[in-house]
This record gives structure tokens, sequence and C-alpha cells, in this order.
């Protein structure tokens, strides 16, 4: 049964007044300061008119947020999905420390690189796939989209399939904020005010098995009509157009959308067929999210292309990538010296950004975070269903790992969305020092995989009384 949060919030509370006793102090002033600093920039996908209250965080320790006005909060969604490993982390601190003492950055284009990137391109040879083995490093998940999108045209240009240039990915899927990544990306408030997609982008529905939105034929599951949408997409489209498929294992900022069973085992055999590459966007799942090192262990999935970031430095330095099969990599290679690969970013292999990345994954094995992804994961799905069974306006928990959603609805019989009150839930919490993320009618989770079983029942305890408070 789940408790009320009142007295832990209490307790909170004084822990935080303890806390800031132990740090230079804060003023009002300062902090007010601060917040008319912040409100003089432009915000990611804000309008100025709500950050007026911004969070300034000034200090994180493990799960735990610390903020300049004297608040402690526990961020259910490490940052954005990506501070796997915790807060507050010296050993990551150290490590680029010591790189910066030596070489901070090198550049790593043709003819150039650096220690830390050849060492963890080695490591992250095989890690994902035995047949992967070749990296190229980019700043970030639009980047790393981007270079999957060119490195699929490049690679039919080069079998002479000159024409196959497109990119299929499906609704609510989430794929970065470069005009590219941007145009994969299938949330429409993406496109409208930039235009629209650009040419040669082709959404299909995703195989939600509690909101499906597509045509079910006579016998027919979600999985095998969200597969059949995407063939009928690559016939309209041509299969000598398509150059790839783009899908993340989970959708993340699609409201934590687990595909119905057996989706990945059809849309594989339908890329095959039409000789459409897979690309797998690991991006959020990577690095432990799910209880696996990615999410495409839980199903199997062998894509040709994988592309990673937020993870895999746990946020403390910028850094992607992508990872090939080996016959795209003897193809890239193999190209003639007037036709090379000329793709590459500024920071490609930055020598400080990688050495963090290779110490980042030495304490995920270190300190078995996915074990803990997998059982704080179990505690924290089954706490989730417990506020479905208390609650008629909670439904649909759902998640894997250290990755988890809930739907806030008007009623458990219709399924529709009410998207408004789950801002409401979700603003009540981080009130009481909770912070989770609404998405839609969703409610998304993703603490980092250090978690204990004690916060993983405080989220639970904060969440039952925020509906509660939010929904009268």
């Amino acid at each position: 049964m789940r408790q009320s949060n009142l007295s832990a919030n209490c307790g909170m509370l004084c822990d935080t007044i303890e806390a800031r006793k132990e740090r230079p102090e804060m003023n009002a002033h300062t902090h007010a300061t601060l917040i008319e600093q912040d409100r003089q920039q432009l915000h990611p996908m804000y309008h100025p008119s709500r950050t007026e209250n911004a969070v300034m965080v000034e200090k994180g320790d493990g799960v735990w947020l610390y903020t300049t006005d004297g608040r402690k909060i526990l961020d259910s969604m490490a940052s954005l999905w990506n501070v796997n490993i915790g807060y507050g982390n010296h050993e990551l601190a150290q490590v680029a420390y010591e790189q910066m003492l030596d070489i901070a950055y090198s550049s790593g284009f043709a003819g150039m690189t650096n220690p830390p990137s050849a060492a963890l391109a080695d490591k992250l040879a095989g890690f994902f796939r035995p047949n992967m083995n070749f990296t190229n490093f980019t700043s970030g998940g639009s980047e790393s989209s981007d270079t999957s999108f060119k490195t699929a045209r490049f690679y039919w240009y080069q079998l002479g399939k000159v024409k196959k240039t497109k990119i299929i990915s499906r609704l609510t899927g989430y794929h970065g904020m470069t005009l590219a990544a941007t145009s994969a990306t299938g949330m429409s408030k993406f496109h409208t005010m930039f235009g629209g997609v650009m040419p040669g982008f082709i959404h299909v529905r995703n195989p939600n098995p509690y909101r499906y939105e597509g045509e079910l034929r006579d016998g027919e599951t979600v999985a095998g009509a969200a597969a059949r949408e995407l063939e009928e997409a690559i016939l309209r489209e041509g299969p000598d157009t398509v150059a790839a498929f783009i899908s993340e294992p989970i959708q993340g900022a699609g409201g934590v959308m687990i595909a119905d069973e057996g989706y990945y085992d059809l849309v594989a055999a339908i890329c095959k067929k039409y000789e459409v590459l897979f690309i797998a966007d690991e991006v959020i799942c990577g690095f432990g999210r799910t209880g696996n090192w990615f999410g495409c262990d839980a199903y199997g999935i062998n894509p040709d292309i994988m592309q990673f970031a937020k993870g895999v430095t746990s946020g403390y330095m910028p850094l992607g990538g992508i990872q090939v099969t080996d016959e795209i990599r003897d193809v890239i290679n193999g190209a003639p010296d007037d036709q090379s690969w000329m793709h590459g970013y500024t920071y490609s292999g930055h020598a400080a950004a990688c050495a963090v990345g290779i110490a980042n994954i030495d304490i995920i094995k270190r300190d078995g975070l996915l074990e803990n992804s997998r059982v704080m994961g179990q505690r924290l799905l089954e706490g989730l269903g417990a506020l479905v069974d208390e609650f008629p306006n909670i439904d649909n928990a759902r998640g894997l790992g250290l990755m988890a959603g809930i739907d806030v609805v008007q009623s458990k019989e219709s399924r529709a969305g009410d998207p408004d009150t789950a801002e409401k839930i979700s603003a009540a919490a981080l009130e009481m020092g909770l912070r989770a993320r609404p998405i839609g009618p969703a409610i998304a989770f993703a603490p980092p995989l250090c978690i204990t079983a004690d916060e993983v029942d405080i989220i639970i305890n904060t969440m039952g009384d925020a509906i509660t408070r939010a929904s009268g």
C-alpha cells in the first residue's frame, strides 16, 4: 500500500536546510539575480513566458538536485534521460581534469587523432554487436541522427543505388533537433513553425498496443498492422528510393511507448526484403537505461546502424556517435578518393569527452548498474501499477529497466488522454520535491541508475500525493 509522503517531504525539507548550511550561502537576492539573468536567454523548446520561475540547479548528488533557492528535488528523469550513473560523481570529474591537463581537444579530422578517441572506439568495437566494429563520434544525439542518414545515403550511392535517399520514421518518435533530425522526429509541433518536414522524410504509425491509431484488419495484431503500414509506405514511395528506417527501441519523448510484441521481428524482415537499412536510435535507451547495455538487447534487434549519445558519458561531457556493420564499414573504406565520406564535426572524438566515456562505461560495469536498473526498475513499475489500481484517472503503467511511464486519462474505459491534468500532476510533484516529466497525457520516469529502493518509494509516494492534489 502506498504511504502518504507528507512526512517524508518534511524530512526532505530538514535535509535541505542542513545541506545548505554546508555550502556557501546563496541568498534570495543572488537567486533573484540569477533568475533575471536567465530570463534574458532563449531556452530550448519553451516560450519565454514558461521560464519565469525556472528551477535554478546549482548542485547534484546521486538522484538529488539542489537549487539556488534552497530546494532539494529528486530528479526522476536523470535530467534528459542521460545522467545514468547519477549526479556528483568525482571520478569522472577527475578523469576530465587529468585529460584536460594533457590535451583537452585535438582535431579528429583526416590525419589527426588522440589517444582517448582511439581507445574508446576500440572499447566499443563489438560491444554492441559482434559485426559492428566501426565508430564515428559526434557531439550528441541530433548529430548522430544526421550522421546515420548521411551514412545510409553514402552506402547506397557507393553501391550504385543513388535514388535510395528517403528516410522512414515513426510518429511520436524523437530523433533530435537539427533540421534533418527534426524532420525524422514524428511530432508535428516541432515542424509547424520551421517550414514543415524536409522532402524525403516519411512517417508511419507507431505500434502502440494501448492506443493504436491505425487500421486493424481481421485477426491483425497492432504489431502486424504497424509493420504492414511500414511495408505499404516503402512500396508507395518505391523501394528503390528508400534508404533507411529509423526507430527507437522504446520511444522516450513519445511517451515511453513500448512496441507491441513481435513488431521488430516483422520490421527486420521487411527491411531485409526491400533493401532498407535499419537504424536503431539508442540515444536514450543505450548504456543501461533499460536494464540492458542497449535497448535493442531486449528485443533481439540487429540493426545496420546504431546511434548513441546521452548515457555514454552520463551527461558529464557532450558525446555521441554511430556504429555501422562491418559491411557498411568496408563500403565506406573502399570508396574512391574522389568520393570520400566527407562528414564530421569539430568536436568529433573530443579527447576529454572520450576519456570520460571510457571511465563512465567502466563505472556502470563496476557498480552493477545494469542489475540495479533491472531490480529498481521492477520496483518502480510495481509502484506505478499500484497507482493505477488506486486512482481512476491513472492507467497503462509500463516500463523496462529504469524507463517507465503512466497515462493520465479521462477514464480507463475510453483511454482518452488528459494532458492538462498530467501537467498539473507533474507541477504538483515538483512543488513536493519530485521532478517527473509530462509528455502529452503520459508522465515519464527515468531516474539515475544508482537509485535506491527508498528513493524509488519516494517517487511513488510523492506521485500519489500529487495525483490526489491535482485531480481533486
